[in-house]
Order: C-alpha cells, then sequence, then structure tokens
C-alpha cells in the first residue's frame, strides 16, 4: 500500500470519454459511486488491502471528467463500463455499487452477467428513489441543479472550514435517524473530507430523475450482498429489501450503524467492511 498513487486517466471510447482511478493489484473491483461523487471517491475504499485488490472507481456520466452525454439511462452508463472493463483487459470484476450507484450497477449486472462475478448493493438505489412532489427532491433539484451546483458546494465547503462540528451535525441528520449526538473527531474529519471532493455537475439530477430500474433487477442473477443501514436517511431501508426481493441469488446484512447512509464513516464501519470482504472472498 506505502508509496502507491492514485491515476487518474481519462479515455475515449466508441461509446464516449471517461474518467477512471486504479490503485492496487489483485481481484479487480469497480466502485459506482453515490450522487456528487466522482473518481476521486476515497471512504468506500476503506480496508481495502492494495496488494490483494485492484480497486477501480470511474467517475459515472455526469460526474468529474465523464459527460453525459447519450450515458444518461442505467442501461447506456452499464454499457460504458463495459468499455473500461474492456480497456483495462478484465473478464470479469466485483461490481460495488453506492447509493446513487445502484441501477447502473443493477443494469450492468443484469445485462453483462458473464462480465459480473459479484455483486454488492451498498445502501444503493434499486428502485424509483426520489417522487418530484417530494420535498426532498424539490430541495435537491433547487440547490443541485447544473446552473447552481457550483455555488451550493462552495457555500457548503466554507461552511465545513469554519464550521465543521455544525456542519457535520447538519449532514448528519441528512444521513441516518439516529438522534444527533457529539461526533468524533476522526468521524467529522472524514465527512469533511468527502464534502471537500464533491461537485453534483449534471450526474446529480441525471441520478434523481432515473426510472425503470426496478424492470432490469429481477434479472440479476449472480452472487449479490445487500448491505443497508436500518437507520439511512438518505435512501430508505426498502430499497434493500426490494433487492432481497427481487435478486433470488441474494443475502441481505442489514446495519444498525449511526451514520446509517454512510456506512463506511464510524467505528461500526469495520462491521461492514468485513462482511463485503468476507463475501468477495467466498
Amino acid at each position: 500500500m506505502r508509496g502507491q498513487r492514485y491515476a487518474v486517466e481519462v479515455v475515449e471510447t466508441p461509446l464516449g470519454g471517461f474518467e477512471y482511478c486504479s490503485i492496487g493489484n489483485g481481484i479487480p473491483v469497480v466502485f459506482l459511486h453515490g450522487g456528487h461523487s466522482n473518481c476521486n471517491e476515497r471512504l468506500c475504499l476503506k480496508g481495502f488491502d492494495r496488494e490483494k485488490y485492484q480497486l477501480i472507481v470511474p467517475s459515472r456520466p455526469g460526474y468529474g471528467n465523464t459527460p453525459l452525454d447519450n450515458n444518461r439511462t442505467p442501461r447506456e452508463a452499464a454499457a460504458l463500463i463495459t468499455e473500461l472493463i474492456n480497456y483495462l483487459g478484465l473478464e470479469s470484476v466485483v461490481l460495488y455499487a453506492i447509493s446513487a450507484g445502484g441501477p447502473t450497477a443493477i443494469a450492468f449486472a443484469a445485462s453483462f452477467p458473464g462480465m459480473t462475478r459479484k455483486l454488492i448493493l451498498a445502501s444503493a438505489v434499486t428502485k424509483e428513489w426520489l417522487n418530484k412532489n417530494e420535498r426532498m427532491y424539490r430541495v435537491a433539484s433547487l440547490m443541485f441543479r447544473p446552473a447552481i451546483q457550483g455555488y451550493s458546494w462552495t457555500l457548503i465547503r466554507a461552511m465545513s472550514r469554519l464550521f465543521p462540528s455544525i456542519t457535520a451535525k447538519q449532514f448528519l441528520r441528512q444521513f441516518s435517524s439516529v438522534k444527533p449526538h457529539p461526533l468524533e473527531k476522526r468521524d467529522r474529519h472524514e465527512l469533511i473530507a468527502a464534502l471537500n471532493r464533491y461537485a453534483s455537475n449534471e450526474g446529480f439530477m441525471n441520478d434523481i430523475n432515473q426510472q425503470g430500474v426496478d424492470e432490469l433487477i429481477a434479472d440479476v442473477n449472480c452472487p449479490t450482498l445487500i448491505i443497508h443501514s436500518a437507520h439511512d436517511n438518505s435512501v430508505p431501508i426498502d430499497h434493500a429489501l426490494f433487492a432481497k426481493r427481487m435478486i433470488e441469488n441474494s443475502r441481505i446484512e442489514i446495519l444498525q450503524n449511526e451514520w446509517g447512509h454512510l456506512i463506511w464513516i464510524g467505528s461500526d464501519s469495520e462491521e461492514a467492511f468485513r462482511k463485503i470482504e468476507q463475501f468477495i472472498g467466498e
């Protein structure tokens, strides 16, 4: 692990360009990040031994330097991921979907079973997520639409520098239904570091307007781990229960972690990683 660096590359393919980051050697794991993130995602990589795993993080369409272009739907985004896998000379991968990366991962596993060793759905969206009549949708579409999102993230980052404790507590309410409480300094720093890498670009509005993923999920046949918090305040536990009903070859782990949606933060994040690594190694 020591001495290895994250290398970011932009590649052009017949289906469009994409940006990705890769580090490590071993079992290939492709991470499909959640909303507002990009190939510089770090939280979900915690715990992975770079001597045992090749960790591959593409920026999904609309995020980072991967243009949205003609890759707006989960099926189209999944096809673009096959271009990445072929470019890297890999035959098949473990697919690790985080939050809003769920629909693309489901489309990939359903459409390209030969390239999917295993599927991990972590705090993942597995069906219709936000209804346009919901308050959360209205707030998200106001703050994070492409023309405004840059200003919103600049303000959030300024608040996190000036008032880190207050900012962390406010975000905890968005992610977890656990009653707010004093936060560990390390946990607060991990959250703030993640916020400093975030940008919504065109990707987030595309994510919250996705339709039809529930029509694909029954076609997923690979071994699947569904891991979700009972206290998730961002993507309700119903998404995990729905995936368990629809994917025959699946098992579910429901966590009682304090950070809810962010299963990668807090002392109980080690439990989540142990379950994930055990599943990959089986």
